[in-house]
């Protein structure tokens, strides 16, 4: 039979099955013939996720190395070696082939996250063909496949559901829904707009957990909702970080700018007479200089040490400058269940004749719920001793257990004789067991279901009266607030009810109480949440949980504020994905900042929400666990996804996973991101002041009638050991006080914001006058030491500099000069070699340096102390402005 052309649509779950299978072509008791299978395949294609065309390995090596700063670099290497610098050549092209390969590296992850889903495809199926059962490969399904399914099945295809029997369905991976969703083969109406909602659908990648059925294949491959998934994340490109949005900016104008200086003093010298050739070498060795070749290099390292400090705090950075993006992040958009509560259903509430029970204070009421709910239950325990089951019936054991009530005891006590199974329509299931004088059965269901059936109130003295309205009106108000409501009854027979009785045997019962339960709070998520409001950060939960149980979970976070926003439904705070779907993307920018609980949400609507805030100028962080988040973890500025309890999708598409599935973990790298943004910040603060004196140096001396003050060996050097380890060295300054009681900075924010250009303009001057002072000194006392007094000036005053910078606001003396001993060890050894070039014979000729006296000396330290003092000063006047 030939498939008919119809065209591909989404709204199967409002058709009937027949019309479906004539739509499709095929007769459901016999399957597709395979000469038709085989068409349908190639006409089709596999069953399988697309991958994109990859480049080659050479191109993306090659494309690590169009960035600018990178250029800038490499012709600074080829300059160093025009000059016979071979030494700063090699460095540079070594921090060159560094950035390179990190860049080439992170190129696969995209190649690696789609592959990630692939794996959650299904490699067989049973299908029905020719009017027989098959196993074949998941790849070879194509539309109008008869699939069956079983407990444990992994849904191959995208599925029209024609027969179920009792059929539970995990679709936590792709809706966020923690409860399994029990299915059924009838038509749904417009009411069924999101996925979770389509209870006549079984989608690819989702788990068959208990039960059995028959669906009709109407989707495969890309064209399934998984594969909308992959399509969404393949359409979306990586965002650089603020990092290097910042670096790329600083790069070209510090070229140009370095580059303008350089020209202008090469000219300046030529026109007072000095030699071509010497005012070539010493613009183009200033140029190396100002340039801090050293900056890529210090940054990958504060990145990796952060990265590697953070791996002990439970979290793996996948892309390097996601640690620093975390400092700029000001929403954090979480999926609900699994990463900010436990996926796992808990006993939250027992209500029994208007008394509720809390844990270790059950009465015979409560108790008498609690027995029923571990009678009128299928979990069972594995081998290892763990529950198993529908983790609803695996709550209400637990609670029993913990009540002191075990299954095992009771089912021994009171053995099942016969039993009413749970379905759609009734909503409710019966057992029917073995009791003094005859049988009890016990019933649980939704309470809509089971108080109906119900004429009295159950006491342990007697039955009372049954006041319907109230008890419904309890379990709607415990609805309300997140929790999935059950109602257990109970009802004494004579003997067991024949086949034909059995409807009659749920009639007339006595309720016992109500049980309410919910997917409890990570118990270190609300102080979580707390941190990160209190450093200026928005939580905000995006799921695709019931819009009341996302809400009550919210409020008992912190994230929204029960009596600020919501209504007499619980809800009202909450924005629902059927609303949003109505929102164009104005409107939802006009309302995005406001709402903090989105629910019943579609992948495609998640990346909505991110690419709306940040349509503000928002940083947004995606935190999640499962494949519905991976196109937004992908889209945000940074995605943190769950290492042990998450998909592989979202790990792969992610730039940091944490290993523990805590959302705590992300409060310790926020501060860790912060941390390593402050400590580039301050090598930039560091390294241009120093450059920047250096160019003051030689720029201000021909203009003050001076003759050029150092010479190209002199510039070089001090790039050398200054730039060096005591720049990398600030990679260990530990954290500010109170660096996590400060708003997170401003996304457009400046790398020089905070007064860091005037300090980098006054300090340099600072140390361009000093040297200056100190050469005009030398040529009136003592002229052979003019150049060499120069060079260690210039030297130890950005080692007092580089002490004097550690803290933007605490002074040198209260942070303590151990608190940083990489750096104070580095600015020893620095000192060290600097006075090495001017007091070890075979070294002055090279450095062309002289041995100073010790006055002399003393002139070189005591500009360092009043470059120190200087900055101190800065600092305590910035304080007290700050406080004014």
């Amino acid at each position: 039979m030939n498939e008919p052309a119809t065209p591909p649509t989404d709204d199967w779950h409002r058709r009937d099955a027949t019309d479906v299978a004539r739509a499709h072509g095929v007769e459901m008791h016999l399957g597709l013939h395979d000469d038709e299978a085989a068409r349908r395949a190639e006409l089709h294609g596999p069953n399988e996720l697309a991958e994109g065309a990859r480049r080659s390995p050479w191109r993306l090596l090659l494309d690590q190395f169009s960035d600018f700063m990178i250029l800038v670099l490499a012709g600074a290497a080829v300059i160093s070696g025009l000059i016979g610098d071979w030494v700063d050549t090699l460095a540079i092209l070594v921090i060159v082939v560094l950035n390179g390969l990190v860049g080439f590296v992170q190129a696969w992850r995209a190649d690696r996250a789609l592959a990630a889903l692939k794996k959650l495809a299904a490699a067989h199926a049973m299908v029905l063909r020719d009017g027989k059962v098959r196993r074949v490969t998941a790849s070879a399904l194509v539309p109008g496949d008869v699939v069956l399914l079983e407990a444990g099945n992994q849904i191959p295809a995208d599925l029209r559901l024609t027969e179920v029997a009792r059929l539970l369905v995990d679709e936590s991976t792709l809706t966020g829904e923690s409860v399994n969703v029990e299915k059924h083969a009838r038509v749904l109406g417009a009411e069924a707009a999101s996925l979770g909602d389509r209870l006549n659908m079984a989608y690819k990648g989702t788990t068959a957990a208990h039960g059995r059925g028959r669906g009709l294949v109407v989707a495969i491959g890309m064209s399934t909702e998984l594969g909308k998934v992959a399509g969404l994340m393949a359409a979306g490109g990586d965002r650089d970080t603020p990092l290097q949005r910042r670096l790329a900016g600083f790069g070209r104008r510090l070229a140009i700018v370095v580059l303008a200086i350089c020209a202008f003093i090469f000219a300046i010298g030529v026109l007072r007479g000095e030699l071509p050739m010497q005012m070539l070498l010493t613009a183009v060795s200033l140029a190396v200089a100002a340039i801090p070749e050293a900056l890529p290099a210090v940054v990958t390292v504060l990145l990796a040490l952060g990265a590697r400090r953070m791996v002990s705090l439970n979290a793996l950075v996948r892309r390097l400058p996601s640690v620093e993006t975390l400092g700029s992040v000001t929403f954090i958009c979480s999926d609900k269940t699994g990463t900010l509560t436990q996926n796992r259903m808990r006993v939250e509430e027992v209500v029994a004749a208007g008394e509720v029970w809390a844990a270790g204070s059950a009465g015979a009421r409560q108790l008498e719920v609690l027995r029923a709910g571990a009678l009128c239950n299928d979990a069972s325990r594995d081998a290892e001793g763990r529950w198993q089951g529908d983790p609803t019936e695996v709550a209400l054991v637990q609670a029993a257990s913990d009540a002191g009530i075990e299954k095992a005891q009771v089912d021994g006590q009171h053995p099942r004789v016969q039993e009413l199974p749970f379905d759609s329509d009734r909503k409710r299931m019966t057992t029917f067991h073995q009791a003094s004088g005859g049988l009890v059965a016990y019933t649980k269901g939704a309470p809509e279901s089971v108080v109906p059936q119900c004429t009295s109130h159950w006491q342990p003295d007697g039955c009372g009266p049954l006041d319907a309205a109230q008890v419904l009106a309890t379990a709607q108000a415990m609805a309300a607030r997140g929790l999935r409501v059950l109602a257990l009854a109970r009802r004494q027979h004579g003997r067991a009810p024949a086949t034909g009785e059995l409807a009659a045997a749920e009639a007339g019962m006595a309720l016992i109480g109500l049980v309410g339960l919910i997917d409890p709070p990570r118990d270190e998520a609300a102080r979580a949440v707390a941190d990160c409001i209190s450093a200026g950060i928005t939580p905000v939960m995006i799921t695709g949980d019931h819009p009341a149980t996302a809400w009550a979970i919210a409020c008992k976070l912190g994230i929204a504020q029960a009596e600020a926003t919501a209504g007499d439904d619980g809800a009202a705070g909450v924005l629902t994905g059927a609303e949003l779907a109505r929102l164009d993307d104005a409107a939802l920018r006009e309302r995005v900042r406001a709402v903090r609980v989105y629910a019943r949400v579609d992948p495609a609507q998640k990346i909505r929400i991110v690419q709306a805030l940040q349509a503000h100028g928002e940083f947004v962080a995606m935190t999640g666990d499962g494949v519905n988040d991976a196109p937004a973890l992908k889209r945000a500025d940074i995605g943190v996804a769950m290492g042990r309890g998450g998909t592989d999708v979202a790990r792969e598409a992610s730039s940091l996973v944490l290993l523990d599935d805590n959302f705590a973990t992300i409060v310790a790298a926020v501060r860790e991101g912060r941390r390593i943004y402050d400590n580039i910040r301050k090598f930039v603060r560091y390294a241009m002041t120093g450059n920047s004196g250096e160019i003051w140096t030689i720029f201000l001396a021909p203009l003050l009638g001076l003759p050029i003050p150092l010479l190209p060996i002199h510039i070089l050097w001090v790039n050398l050991v200054t730039d060096g380890l005591p720049g990398l060295a600030l990679a260990a300054e530990p954290a500010e006080r109170g660096i996590m009681r400060r708003p997170p900075r401003a996304p457009n924010e400046s790398l020089f914001a905070h007064g860091m250009w005037q300090h980098i303009l006054f300090g340099g001057l600072l140390i361009g006058a000093l040297c200056l002072a100190v050469q005009a000194w030398a040529l009136a006392h003592a002229p052979a030491s003019a150049q060499t007094m120069v060079f260690t000036a210039l030297t130890l005053t950005q080692m007092a500099h580089v002490l004097a910078i550690r803290s933007e606001g605490e002074s040198l003396w209260r942070l303590g000069l151990g608190s940083n001993r990489p750096l104070l060890g580095a600015v020893a050894l620095t000192t060290a070699l600097q006075l090495a070039t001017i007091y070890v014979p075979w070294l002055q000729p090279l450095f062309k340096t002289v041995a100073l006296s010790g006055g002399e000396l003393a002139i070189c330290l005591a500009t360092a102390a009043a470059v120190l003092l200087a900055v101190e000063a800065e600092k305590a006047w910035r304080l007290r402005a700050s406080l004014a």
